[in-house]
């Protein structure tokens, strides 16, 4: 029930913002959005599935990485079925799909689950910080352009908030971390030799082997290269999309970083992204002189390929999970021949 109530929540939003950018569209607006969705080219948004595939197969290989100073070698195919699933399971809930493919290779690879958060913890520490280098990247080389979009849309809303918020409701919040802090403080100390507290620093010495690993890898240039070539592709992914449109095909290298950044916080904030996402690509393609309607129609495309992506090769995965780990023997399972 609280996974559904999550679920219908960031769903709300999505429509919400959905709705936001719809709702006061005139008829001529809302022809203008079906005539570019009408006469995109589709076909060019095959090198984008494809290339979009193999980044998701590098995100497998690249988590192996972080689990072979722990002794752990996984199959390959194991590892990208239970990314996959993962994308699928954020389509309902976002960041669901981190634990579900955790769960999945625990249950495949018999790799303690801990273990496998704590690497999938690391994972994504390692993703947080390349995105934001590239967001500094993306607004220091077109602060010109990116620059005031940053400014509006970003930080004049934390600037107003800040500003709105009084010295007494600042003491008051201060005040209440504190008293959080200590309580949590309190209730560790009460439970610490309990069963439910021993359990506790077992899964959390689980969790911390599993993002120590990052550092103890012998073979940390892929990882680096892994990382680097994961984003590539996501850029290469954006990129491409732009060809696909008579309207957005001008656009350059720049352009495409931006989207990519701006619109991967939209993938963050609702289910798979689902009216964030189409609602930032809009902005910032407005940024680049694109019409507002052409700019909308163009992130539901981008936004449904991605999606047909993940809901196709995310459900084969399903159905191929058992059938392979049903198909190998024991041997074979031991040895990782895939």
């Amino acid at each position: 029930m609280p996974k559904f109530l999550k679920f219908i929540c960031f769903l709300a939003i999505g429509l919400g913002l959905v709705w936001l950018v719809t709702h006061n569209l005139t008829d001529k607006e809302k022809d203008d959005i079906f005539n570019s969705l009408e006469h995109a080219n589709y076909w060019l948004l095959i090198p984008v599935i494809i290339v979009g595939i193999a980044s998701h197969w590098y995100r497998a290989v690249r988590w192996k990485l972080i689990m072979e100073p722990m002794g752990y070698h996984p199959s390959t195919l194991n590892t990208f079925f239970a990314v996959m699933v993962g994308y699928l399971a954020n389509l309902a809930v976002p960041r669901l799909g981190e634990v579900t493919r955790c769960g999945i290779v625990a249950r495949y690879e018999k790799i303690p689950v801990d273990k496998l958060v704590g690497t999938m913890i690391a994972e994504r520490a390692v993703d947080m910080l390349l995105l934001l280098i590239l967001m500094v990247i993306t607004v220091v080389i077109q602060i010109d352009v990116i620059g005031g979009l940053f400014v509006a849309e970003i930080w004049h809303p934390i600037e107003n908030k800040l500003g709105s918020a009084g010295s007494s409701r600042s003491l008051i919040i201060v005040g209440a971390l504190v008293i959080l802090i200590l309580l949590i403080y309190i209730v560790f100390r009460l439970i610490a030799r309990s069963t439910i507290g021993i359990k506790i620093r077992a899964l959390a010495h689980g969790v911390w082997d599993g993002i120590r690993s990052i550092g103890q890898m012998e073979k940390k240039g892929w990882f680096i290269f892994y990382s680097i070539l994961i984003w590539a592709m996501y850029f290469a992914m954006m990129y491409l999309g732009f060809y696909c449109m008579e309207e957005t095909r001008y656009l350059g290298l720049k352009a495409a970083l931006a989207v990519l950044i701006i619109g991967s916080v939209g993938m963050i904030v609702t289910p798979g992204g689902t009216g964030a996402y189409q609602f930032l690509v809009q902005r910032t393609l407005m940024v680049y002189g694109v019409l507002d309607t052409t700019a909308y129609a163009f992130g539901w495309i981008v936004w449904s390929a991605q999606t047909l992506l993940v809901l196709v090769v995310g459900l084969g995965s399903l159905v191929a999970l058992p059938l392979l780990n049903r198909a190998q023997t024991p041997s074979e399972k031991a040895g990782h021949t895939v």
